[in-house]
């Protein structure tokens, strides 16, 4: 995060970052006031936003198994912003030793960790895609090798 919590990549209502001329670009053609593009960007986006579903990723979960497709391009969008954020730490920092995922949705979405993961393979990350599935609601352990 910035100066706000909008920095980053996308949350459950938060846009994430965002190349600072859309800010603007809406603001104008849509006719919106300061006050409502910061309710917008910080209340209506984000998984919610984009999903149009939810801002809880269980709802968002359960639309996509439906059918759901811009539940679908929220958990790929989500995931790919992820990946591009530990990505440019991983250059950043010269390398890393592990990622670990945390919260209620690192720590209780296999796919997730499985999505972001794919993503970093160029980098030499390898997940135990078997135990990933397995490692829920507390289960700690190594995901890969």
């Amino acid at each position: 995060m910035g100066l706000t919590p909008l920095g980053g990549f996308m949350m459950g209502t938060r846009s994430g970052s965002l190349d600072p001329s859309v800010i603007t670009f809406i603001a104008e053609k849509e006719h919106l006031t300061p006050e409502e593009m910061s309710k917008i960007l910080n209340k209506e986006s984000g998984l919610l936003g984009i999903s149009g579903v939810s801002s809880d990723d269980r709802d968002v979960c359960a639309a996509e198994a439906d059918g759901n497709m811009r539940a679908h391009l929220a958990h790929e969008m989500l995931y790919y912003q992820i990946a591009k954020y530990i990505g440019s730490y991983y250059v950043a920092l010269g390398g890393c030793d592990g990622i670990v995922f945390t919260a209620g949705i690192g720590e209780n979405q296999p796919m997730l960790r499985e999505k972001v993961c794919d993503y970093l393979e160029c980098l030499g990350v390898k997940l135990d895609k078997e135990f990933n599935k397995q490692a829920t609601c507390g289960v700690t352990g190594t995901l890969s090798t």
